[in-house]
């Protein structure tokens, strides 16, 4: 098909007069949208309070544990005595 033969084809289809859509599937769409977008909005929330707990539950496990402070040694023993 070269491409006057396509052009005219896709002349013919947008001068067809086109198909009608049931009434009804406007609201479907609307309403199908709507829970889609309330799903993602309620995804979203929820991950982000995973990562505020997250973030809460390193703060405080690090306040505890000091992980940045180096152990003391334990290698050789306290000198006393002198």
């Amino acid at each position: 098909m070269n491409r006057a033969e396509r052009e005219a084809a896709v002349r013919r289809v947008m001068e067809e007069r086109p198909v009608p859509v049931p009434p009804e599937l406007h609201a479907e769409a609307v309403r199908r949208g709507e829970r889609v977008l309330r799903r993602r909005q309620f995804v979203r929330r929820m991950l982000w309070l995973l990562a505020c707990a997250a973030a809460v539950a390193f703060s405080v496990w690090a306040a505890q544990v000091h992980p940045w402070a180096e152990p003391p040694s334990q290698t050789t023993p306290p000198v006393t005595g002198w």
